[in-house]
């Protein structure tokens, strides 16, 4: 059996789905500078603040995940930006330099 770690962020998703849990994915879809993770990576987020994957190397994880949590709850979809200039970065830790925009949505009902 293939350890959780070296599974895919998608493919823990579908499992999370198959399982009942509700799911919402994050996704870096823009970099600007010094970024962390490339654009394509993600982040699944269940419910109840599970998640797997990475969209920042840790460094806005939280911020990421309390959304999710959110938009678990609400319904719809986010984009997120976090950068050296925004406080919330800072505050998170983001001060590489970079910028990173951050798609998040619940996977389908």
């Amino acid at each position: 059996m293939t350890e959780p770690e070296t599974l895919d962020p998608l493919s823990i998703a579908e499992a999370w789905k198959a399982e009942g849990r509700d799911v919402a994915i994050a996704t870096v879809v823009e970099t600007w500078g010094s970024a962390p993770r490339p654009v394509g990576s993600h982040l699944v987020i269940d419910g109840e603040g599970n998640f797997h994957g990475s969209v920042s190397g840790g460094c806005v994880e939280g911020a990421v995940i309390t959304e999710a949590v959110d938009i678990i709850g609400l319904g719809g979809a986010k984009m997120l930006e976090f950068g050296v200039a925004d406080e919330t970065a800072w505050r998170v830790g983001l001060s590489c330099g970079g910028r990173i925009r951050v798609y998040v949505e619940r996977l389908g009902q």
